[in-house]
C-alpha cells in the first residue's frame, strides 16, 4: 500500500508540479479551501476549522500553503496575514495529527531564501548564518519556528525546512511577469541591477521535495536555491538574450519602485547570495544549474515563435 502524502497550498505553482512527480510512489491528498475532487479536503484558516479526514493514516505532510509576498502593498494587516497564513496554518495541522493520534515520518516545510534577510552583501549564505533583522526575515524565521514544533511535540521524526528562492516557471510569478517588458524590448534592472537574485527552477524545486520525502537522511533547514549566482541586471539580460529581445534601457529608478510598491520594495531591490551546497553534499543533483538552461527550457516555446 502507498503511503498518503498530505500537500497544502493545493493550488500552488509547486504543489501543482510536486503531485505530478509524487503520485507515482505515493498517494497523494490535498487540503483546499474549496473541494472539487475526491482526494482534496477542506480548511479555513479564518475559521480554524479543518476536515479531521484529510489526516487519516498519512505519513507525511507537505506544508506549501502562505500568502503571496509579493501580491499586495505591505500594509500592517497584510504582514499580519503573511505570518498567520504560514504559522497558524501550521498549529492547524498541528491540532490535526494531534486528533487522528499519528506521528508523521517527516513534516516538509516551505521556507523562504529571505530568511537571512534582504540586505544586499558580497556573503554567500550558508545554513549555518543568523536570520536577518527585516520583516522578511521575521516572517521567515516564525515560519520555520512553527514548523520545528512538530519534531518538538514528537509528532513528526523529522522536520524539513526548504528555504526557497525565486521559482522560475514559465506560466506563472517572477519570471512571467519580468519576460512581459523584455518581449516588448523595455526589459530593465531595477534599482541598482547589483543586487543578487537567487532562484531555482520550477522542476528542481519539486524534485528537491519528492527528494526530502523519500530520503530519511534529511533533516533541518536547506537552501533551495540554484548554484548559480547573479544579479538582478545579470538575470534581465539573460532573459533578454534567450528571447533574442534588446536590453538598453536605464535602470528602473529605486525610489519610482518605493513609491509604487512602498516597504514591499526590498523584496525586489535587495538580495544575497545563499549556498546550495548542503543539499548537493547530501546527493541531490540539480537538473538546471545553469540559469540560461533554465530559461532555454523554461520559454522553448517562445523561443520557436520568434
Amino acid at each position: 500500500m502507498k503511503e498518503i502524502i498530505l500537500i497544502t497550498g493545493a493550488n500552488g505553482l509547486i504543489a501543482r508540479k510536486l503531485s505530478e512527480k509524487l503520485s507515482k510512489d505515493y498517494s497523494v491528498r490535498f487540503l483546499t479551501r474549496k473541494k472539487r475532487k475526491e482526494h482534496e479536503f477542506e480548511w479555513d484558516l479564518k475559521k480554524g476549522t479543518v476536515d479531521y479526514a484529510a489526516f487519516e493514516g498519512i505519513s507525511h505532510i507537505i506544508h506549501l500553503a502562505g500568502a503571496n509576498i509579493s501580491e499586495k502593498r505591505w500594509t500592517d494587516e497584510r504582514k499580519k496575514e503573511l505570518i498567520s497564513s504560514r504559522v497558524d496554518s501550521a498549529r492547524l495541522l498541528m491540532e490535526g495529527v494531534k486528533k487522528q493520534n499519528i506521528k508523521l515520518k517527516s513534516f516538509i516545510s516551505a521556507s523562504g531564501i529571505n530568511y537571512y534577510g534582504t540586505e544586499t552583501t558580497e556573503k554567500i549564505y550558508t545554513e549555518e548564518d543568523s536570520p536577518g533583522k527585516d520583516f522578511l526575515s521575521e516572517v521567515v524565521v516564525l515560519w520555520e519556528h512553527a514548523a520545528d514544533e512538530f519534531k518538538k511535540n514528537g509528532l513528526a521524526e523529522r522536520v524539513v525546512k526548504l528555504r526557497t528562492a525565486v521559482v522560475l516557471s514559465e506560466k506563472e510569478g517572477a519570471l512571467k511577469k519580468l519576460m512581459i517588458p523584455v518581449e516588448y524590448g523595455i526589459g530593465s534592472p531595477l534599482g541598482t541591477g547589483k543586487q543578487y537574485m537567487p532562484w531555482i527552477h520550477l522542476d528542481d524545486i519539486a524534485l528537491m521535495y519528492v527528494y526530502a520525502v523519500k530520503n530519511e537522511s534529511i533533516d533541518g533547514a536547506y537552501n533551495a536555491v540554484a548554484p548559480q549566482h547573479v544579479t538582478n541586471a545579470a538575470f534581465t539580460k539573460e532573459v533578454a538574450e534567450v528571447l533574442n529581445r534588446p536590453f538598453i534601457m536605464p535602470n528602473v529608478p529605486a525610489f519610482l519602485l518605493k513609491f509604487i510598491f512602498g516597504e514591499l520594495s526590498a523584496a525586489v531591490l535587495e538580495g544575497s547570495r545563499a549556498s546550495s551546497k548542503k543539499i548537493q553534499n547530501t546527493g541531490f543533483s540539480f537538473r538546471f544549474p545553469d540559469l540560461h538552461n533554465a530559461l532555454e527550457d523554461l520559454i522553448k516555446d517562445k523561443i520557436k515563435k520568434s
